[in-house]
């Protein structure tokens, strides 16, 4: 306890992290305030309910990620997912497209223009998914949850509000990027994902209070609490752990016949490169089967019902393993191991026992594959951990706490938090938070972060 008091106090004497921190802690506020303000023309006394009740499948993704503001009808209901997916789709075009390629590589000039690509292309998106939701909500208001007299105006200031909020968010993020403490995009989700924790945690607590009895129900509860643990440790080494490759580096010869001896380094190779976007994409495609539930046809009906239950046995079999595939077909994309050998080549690197070039290649390739077997099999295991949990008869809303995008978002979002806090106190001859070794963030594991 005396360490953790010295450490804080250790923070909270350097002015930059300081500002930093308090800096980021305004503009979540600032945020969070706005998740609970209601759209004009809507009756917050009498949407919420409905709302809530109507959601699954990627609706309930998106109200996790917004913070619960898109089943409370909030100017932020959209959050920062629009920004999200225009992210995706340009760091895609990125790997795809060869003249993206070329203007990735072109520095902070060819960033910037993607950057604002990226930006235009999000109005876009939040344009459309802006019009989508008033269709939902004039679904959810049919008989009640409206302000009389607005119905006219509705369509229009909604969709206004919705793409002005979205953008709002993403600015959000983006200072808190450049002027405060970690990523801002991923801070902003992880924050809208914690904020769901208490409610659900007090929600099991009292269900495990009523229907286990007093004391064997709260067993249950702190039996499932330590299992919770359990798994965020294991997230963290799923996130932390890479195979290192050992690499020499030839003895070089600079100018005044000065010799270089050759350095000894490694190349790390992430047992999860691809981050949380096999599980993100596994789960748009997992919702396309639940349109069926629209169809007149019984069997559609069914197989809808079944893709929109996350705790349904085939539900889970499938997701595993469109996980897996997306997870090599993720890793190939933004892993190039040819890319990886010139490099070596160029800067007189070779690896011990394997020739320069195509071998080196190839080896790197292999080693890629094998190690992503078992880290796809692990991030599949971790999607299907909340449907595991229902079953086991945790509710749902904590359940989704078990695993899935919301666990894997938050802990690597605290480890990036925490590296760049750690980074701060080491360069002012301080203490790590760690006495033995340093803390890893995503950026050091994983190249696909949110």
């Amino acid at each position: 306890m005396k360490k953790l008091f010295k450490t804080l106090k250790n923070i909270w004497s350097i002015e930059e992290l300081r500002s930093k921190i308090l800096f980021t802690l305004l503009l979540v506020f600032i945020y969070r305030v706005g998740a609970h303000i209601v759209l004009p023309g809507i009756d917050p006394d009498t949407i919420g309910g409905a709302m809530r009740n109507s959601q699954g499948g990627i609706l309930g993704l998106i109200d996790t990620f917004a913070g619960g503001a898109f089943s409370q009808a909030s100017i932020f209901a959209l959050g920062i997912m629009p920004y999200i997916s225009a992210s995706i789709f340009m760091q895609l075009m990125t790997v795809l497209v060869p003249q993206m390629q070329k203007l990735q590589k072109e520095g902070d000039s060819g960033r910037k223009k993607i950057n604002q690509w990226t930006r235009y292309l999000t109005v876009l998106v939040t344009l459309v998914q802006a019009s989508a939701y008033v269709t939902y909500l004039n679904q959810m208001t049919q008989q009640d949850g409206k302000v009389p007299g607005f119905e006219n105006y509705f369509w229009y200031t909604t969709v206004i509000i919705l793409t002005a909020g979205t953008l709002f968010v993403m600015w959000l993020g983006e200072k808190i990027t450049d002027k405060g403490l970690g990523n801002g995009t991923s801070l902003i989700i992880m924050v809208g994902i914690l904020a769901r924790l208490p409610q659900s945690t007090v929600q099991e607590f009292a269900n495990k209070s009523t229907g286990g009895g007093a004391g064997g129900g709260i067993l249950i509860f702190i039996i499932e609490i330590f299992i919770l643990i359990t798994i965020i440790l294991g997230c963290i080494l799923l996130i932390q752990g890479t195979r290192k490759i050992a690499l020499n580096y030839a003895k070089q010869i600079a100018g005044g016949n000065r010799q270089f001896t050759g350095a000894r380094q490694f190349l790390p190779i992430k047992v999860n490169s691809a981050g949380v976007m096999p599980i993100i994409f596994a789960q748009a495609i997992m919702f396309l089967p639940t349109l069926f539930s629209y169809s007149n046809s019984n069997t559609a009906q069914g197989i809808g019902k079944i893709f929109s239950n996350p705790s349904n046995v085939w539900y889970m079999v499938v997701y595993a393993t469109v996980v897996i595939g997306f997870t090599f077909l993720y890793t190939a994309l933004i892993f190039n191991p040819k890319q990886i050998a010139d490099n070596l080549k160029q800067n007189n690197g070779f690896i011990p026992g394997v020739k320069p070039g195509q071998p080196t290649a190839d080896y790197i390739g292999a080693v890629m594959d094998k190690v992503t077997l078992p880290g796809a099999v692990l991030l599949a295991f971790v999607g299907i951990l909340p449907g595991i949990a229902q079953r086991l008869g945790v509710t749902q809303e904590f359940a989704s706490f078990f695993g899935g995008t919301s666990l894997l978002i938050m802990v690597g979002v605290v480890l990036d938090t925490l590296q760049q806090i750690e980074t701060q106190l080491l360069m002012r001859q301080y203490d790590g938070l760690m006495k033995s070794g340093r803390i890893q963030g995503r950026q050091t594991v994983t190249q696909a972060s949110v």
